[in-house]
């Protein structure tokens, strides 16, 4: 069934048509991917769809019982409630029914309600209609709901009582996509959700919305979440929607497939005309051929034409070239601390980088990913360690914030003001690489967009041609084509490459080696994200089966019998120049952790740690699911407690409706309980964990 319906949608700005001809459908349990290059209408399309803004022809329609959601809903909403108040303000209707049961319940057990029996039955149908209603609408469960989303979106329990008002830019967009999710609309209408999200986050979005009863449209440049979570796609190009059936990599399969065929068919119906042509132009003039030159003639018109296939889109084109190549040791960092002050947000960070490496650093928000290239380079103090560079290393850096950006300038006086040795042409082809072309180049930098000043900052780097490079988040801003020429050219880059990225499209495509931060240093992967992904999935199942080894052990133990202490998993080193001949010591392994010999400070750090097993991590992830289970129980004992309730109400047994007031006053203080629980081994198993990564 068609949940809503955009058709024949044109839209423009100052006579610019942004959208020609946009149409889409959404159906029951769709999750529609819409792509498109930067500037192709997707956004404005969705505020269309969404109603915040109207079209300049075409029709949306909507099925009458749908709701739709969209995040931007909840961007200007009153600050000063708490983290869990904001996110439980998706559910008010809920809570106003429940709040209502409450009422109505009470005055069923007051003396002036159930002794007048005109009054009892009123009040007892009210009561009836509204529990079906609230259970229907799943009102039982709307508090634990929305203490999975918030979890999920790394809100732990913690924060459920910190005002809004305290949040960063980035928390607020995570605050309202969990408000968002918690309301559950029918239709859930996502723009670039995976914007300030870290890996792991994304991963339990991912989950949840594979899990999602209702429909999804979502735009997205981020094409491994798009593969993960869509199986309709539909493409915006020139202002006008193009529908494929599956994911991302199923839409571009599809795409190449149908622009070959439409090409070949174009071409042999050109090569038909030219015939036809050729033999009307020789043949109507002659008597005895001119009604067969006619009937040709007429086929021609008659004839649908197909169109030329389209080209591609201008597409940037980036190509990295050092000036010279550095040495083979190009980075050497030992017992590394990084922070702000007296503030440190990660220490004994070790590792290597060699001449070709290309390094990818992971890690959750605020972990300080950011502070360690910062670190590196210079522009922050290290808080301990060294940092030691090789020979002949030129380093480019890209960063993020775009702070070094001169507002006042335009974009031809950005590039040329920092490359005076560059002749004019020279500046503007290599602008119109990145394309700005025309008049563009006489922009002012302050008006740029996100993905131009993107562009921009590329354009910059290249110019540089440094042979070590510093990137972080490369990819924000930039539409898929972008991302896609970017990451042919680093794949085609001689020099060594360290770089900060949630995008785990371009982690796959570029790394060949992922480091994953932590507040004692860093965890090492050989291989790009989904060989990470492998190994922690194969490290998992041994300390699994190391567990039940262990645990076996300690039974025997308990009765009395020898056995060995259960293995520990091995925790092998990131490459380090600690001692003579490793050099080399890169090869043929798959470290992960810190170096066991990168300095005494590490040293004590690691052996004053407590020793955690797994068992200890496991009887905590089972309390917490304990406690969900029983928390689930409760809802569903309420809820029939709250039906019989209806029912001897109906009945007007009195004496009945005293007894399960009381009972459902029970289930009612049981249910804080679990949920108290459930948070409290929900926050020692966060704990836990951080102190087990650490």
């Amino acid at each position: 069934m068609i949940v809503l319906q955009a058709s024949h949608i044109k839209k423009s700005y100052d006579t610019v048509d942004v959208l020609y001809d946009a149409s889409l459908i959404v159906r029951d349990g769709d999750k529609v991917g819409l792509v498109g290059g930067n500037g192709a209408g997707k956004s404005t399309l969705i505020r269309i769809i969404t109603g915040e803004e109207a079209a300049d022809d075409g029709l949306i329609t909507k099925r009458e019982d749908v709701t739709i959601g969209y995040v931007s809903q909840f961007v200007d909403v009153d600050d000063h409630l708490t983290v869990y108040e904001f996110v439980a303000e998706a559910q008010r209707e809920l809570r106003d029914m429940e709040a209502r049961l409450r009422k109505l319940e009470a005055q069923m057990a007051s003396p002036e309600i159930y002794e007048n029996p005109i009054k009892f039955e009123e009040v007892s149908t009210a009561y009836d209609k509204l529990s079906r209603a609230f259970e229907d609408a799943g009102g039982y469960a709307w508090q634990t709901d929305i203490r999975r989303v918030l979890s999920g979106l790394q809100f732990p329990v913690a924060m459920h009582g910190q005002q809004v008002s305290s949040l960063s830019g980035g928390q607020k967009t995570r605050l309202s996509l969990a408000r968002l999710l918690a309301a559950k609309p029918t239709l859930l209408v996502l723009d670039e959700p995976t914007n300030y999200l870290d890996t792991e986050t994304l991963t339990w979005l991912e989950s949840f919305l594979k899990g999602y009863s209702g429909s999804i449209l979502v735009v997205s440049h981020d094409r491994y979440f798009l593969d993960e979570i869509t199986n309709q796609t539909v493409e915006l190009e020139r202002g006008i929607t193009r529908h494929y059936p599956g994911n991302y990599a199923a839409y571009i399969d599809r795409k190449m497939m149908d622009r070959i065929q439409q090409a070949k068919k174009y071409a042999q119906q050109q090569e038909e005309i030219a015939k036809l042509e050729e033999f009307v132009a020789k043949n109507l003039a002659r008597a005895s051929t001119t009604k067969r030159a006619q009937s040709r003639r007429n086929m021609l018109e008659r004839m649908e034409r197909i169109e030329r296939p389209l080209g591609d889109s201008a597409q940037v084109h980036v190509q990295f070239e050092p000036t010279r190549p550095s040495g083979r040791d190009v980075l050497q960092v030992r017992d590394l601390a990084v922070g702000y002050g007296t503030k440190r947000l990660a220490s004994h960070i070790s590792f290597r980088l060699e001449r070709g490496m290309r390094l990818a650093i992971l890690g959750p928000n605020g972990i300080g990913k950011s502070t360690l290239l910062k670190t590196l380079l210079g522009q922050l103090p290290a808080l301990a360690g060294t940092i030691e560079f090789g020979q002949h290393v030129q380093i480019g850096y890209y960063d993020q914030e775009q702070s070094d950006l001169d507002e006042s300038k335009t974009v031809l006086a950005q590039v040329w003001d920092e490359y005076p040795r560059l002749d004019r042409t020279t500046v503007r082809s290599a602008l119109a690489q990145f394309l700005f072309r025309g008049e563009d180049v006489d922009k002012p930098v302050a008006g740029l967009s996100g993905g131009e000043r993107s562009r921009l900052n590329l354009c910059r780097l290249m110019l540089q041609r440094a042979n070590t490079l510093f990137m972080d988040e490369p990819t924000n801003h930039l539409d898929i084509p972008s991302k896609e020429s970017l990451e042919r050219a680093l794949r085609g880059y001689e020099g060594t490459l360290l770089f900060i990225s949630h995008d785990r499209y371009f982690i796959d495509a570029i790394a060949t080696h992922v480091a994953v931060l932590n507040e004692d240093g860093l965890d090492w992967y050989i291989g790009n994200y989904s060989d990470y992904r492998d190994k922690v999935a194969e490290n998992e199942r041994m300390a699994n089966i190391e567990d039940e080894v262990g645990e076996g052990s300690d039974e025997e133990a308990a009765r009395g019998r020898q056995s060995q202490p259960s293995r520990q998993p091995t925790r092998r080193a990131a490459p380090t120049a600690g001692a003579a001949g490793e050099s080399t010591g890169l090869a043929g392994q798959t470290p992960i952790g810190n170096p066991p010999t990168a300095g005494p400070s590490e040293a004590s750090a690691t052996s004053g740690r407590r020793r955690i097993r797994s068992s200890e991590l496991r009887k905590l992830e089972a309390t917490v699911e304990t406690w969900e289970t029983r928390s689930a129980e409760i809802e569903t004992q309420i809820a029939e407690t709250a039906q019989a309730l209806s029912d001897a109400a109906q009945a007007q047994d009195v004496e009945r409706i005293y007894a399960l007031e009381k009972e459902l006053e029970q289930l009612h203080t049981a249910q804080e309980e679990a949920l108290q629980n459930w948070e409290e081994a929900a926050m020692a198993l966060e704990r836990l964990q951080a102190e087990l990564d650490g």
